[in-house]
């Protein structure tokens, strides 16, 4: 009270001096010192009662900003590892710090971090930044929690699940893949082209719309919508904040349209169709078209934004592991010779009899670390290890620094498909290697994912040679991505229509 009756005291002075302070700068002046004066006061009474706590060990940085310029200088650079490494070997796999905004405990334990996920919604609740709520809408799977969360996330998952991949899927994506790759010519930027496939794969997925105008503009709209993730959410103090939010509202709208059209045709047999849209609007669901348009727009950003960099960092890797790539050629040279013409389709079988790819596919998973972690919120004090995370405190379960970890994985840092090979003596705990996340909020498309990028090697590699257009290098903020989206120069294969077997 003292700081503020002092505030308050000397811009009544001087207001009524006629001094150069405006009225409108004095009470701008008063907000941010009451706001200041807030904030010191709550920090200061949790710092009085967390002093009686025995929290993990580690460095809260500089007062406000604490440690966070240091950890998106890090992630800026193709090598984070030290912001992680450094704390690590001065206090352990679970430490202390202070990053946008808030005290968070790291933990690059891999026991931890799986009591971090099986937790969710018991102990720990999930919190993201508010630019990313607000853009992806109170709907949306993401933000759900309880029982609609878990009815939302199984509803999702029955439609990426193998058997519905299978008889239905597959297909669809080996036909999309195919017809984007015979589109290359030349001088490629094969991140851009990896977000085209997958978005209009869960396009196909959602709706059952087949690649158009419609659909390349609404994926025009969601790169905006993904640009403003992680900005300030204040319209007025940021561009590409204002400009993913007007983004937001076109993408909304387009889908609101389809979403009134699609219920009107479900009242008839007809007009009822067997895709995610369809189950949504069925019988004993009485969502309401916001929730259904909450829902679809953050599904159309997982689809689009992962899976498609796992795409571009598996053909990275690859590339500059020669041998890998070689061995992958072979095991795919051998399934397309079993067919009869260069556009027969892929089946489940082909997919099955995958085994390097799948070891190019797990480390691929490993070393680039999509989901490089998850933050949850303490929703009261927890013990563990020895250590009390007080309550309302974020915890950040780093997946990348356990996957990276000589520990864990031999040679870690270095992409070896072979690891994964049956016949070698490793084995890997569930703890341990975490892609996709792990508890009630494992992603549910991961099969999904794994058939995508399965296919888009086999035609990748049928079809085309290539190398790199020039150097591109990997940056991990905010999202895990190439600075340059990997320009290659493509080459379609001489013998490409050699490999299928004669009729």
């Amino acid at each position: 009270m003292y700081i503020y009756n002092s505030i308050h005291y000397q811009l009544s002075y001087l207001i009524s001096t006629n001094s150069s302070f405006s009225y409108m700068a004095s009470i701008i002046f008063l907000f941010f010192a009451i706001t200041i004066t807030l904030a010191a006061a709550l920090l200061l009474r949790r710092t009085h009662r967390h002093r009686n706590l025995r929290l993990p060990p580690g460095s809260l940085g500089l007062p406000f900003v604490g440690e966070t310029l240091q950890l998106i200088s890090a992630y800026k650079s193709d090598n984070p590892e030290p912001f992680i490494d450094r704390r690590v070997n001065r206090y352990g796999p679970i430490f202390t710090t202070h990053v946008f905004g808030e005290p968070t405990v790291f933990s690059a334990d891999p026991e931890t971090n799986r009591f971090f996920l099986l937790n969710e919604g018991k102990l720990f609740d999930c919190s993201y930044p508010g630019s990313i709520s607000n853009l992806l809408g109170k709907h949306s799977l993401l933000l759900m929690k309880g029982s609609l969360h878990k009815r939302m996330h199984s509803l999702t998952a029955s439609f990426a699940n193998s058997s519905i991949i299978k008889d239905h899927l597959l297909l669809d994506i080996d036909r999309l893949i195919r017809l984007n790759l015979d589109s290359w010519s030349h001088r490629v930027l094969l991140m851009e082209e990896a977000k085209k496939i997958t978005f209009e794969l869960t396009v196909k997925q959602l709706m059952s719309f087949d690649p158009g105008e419609w659909t390349e503009n609404l994926r025009k709209e969601y790169v905006l919508v993904i640009e403003g993730f992680f900005t300030l959410p204040f319209p007025l103090f940021s561009t590409t904040y204002r400009r993913a939010i007007k983004a937001r509202r076109k993408v909304a709208e387009a889908l609101t349209l389809i979403v009134r059209e699609r219920r009107k045709e479900s009242e008839t047999e007809e007009g009822k169709k067997n895709d995610m849209l369809g189950a949504l609007l069925g019988s004993g669901n009485r969502f309401s078209d916001e929730q259904i348009v909450d829902f679809m727009v953050a599904l159309l950003v997982a689809g689009y934004e992962t899976t498609s960099t796992i795409m571009t960092l598996a053909v990275k890797f690859l590339t500059e592991t020669p041998l890998a790539l070689a061995q992958l050629k072979e095991e795919h040279d051998e399934i397309r010779s079993k067919k009869c013409n260069s556009e027969a389709p892929l089946e489940w079988s082909d997919y099955k009899s995958m085994a390097f790819t799948q070891c190019v596919v797990n480390e691929t998973l490993r070393v680039g670390n999509i989901i490089g972690g998850i933050f949850r919120r303490a929703m009261t004090d927890i013990n563990i290890k020895g250590y009390t995370i007080p309550k309302g405190w974020k915890v950040f379960a780093s997946f990348r620094a356990v996957h990276l970890n000589p520990d864990h994985f031999e040679d870690a840092r270095t992409f070896n498909p072979w690891r994964w090979q049956s016949n070698t003596e490793f084995t890997c705990p569930t703890n341990v290697y975490t892609p996709f996340g792990g508890g009630p909020r494992r992603c549910p498309g991961y099969e999904l994912a794994r058939v995508l990028l399965s296919v888009f090697l086999h035609r990748m590699v049928t079809q085309y040679s290539w190398y790199p257009a020039e150097e591109d290098k990997l940056v991990f903020f905010p999202t895990t991505r190439t600075q340059k989206r990997y320009p290659i120069i493509v080459k379609r294969r001489e013998d490409y229509n050699k490999l299928c077997k004669a009729q």
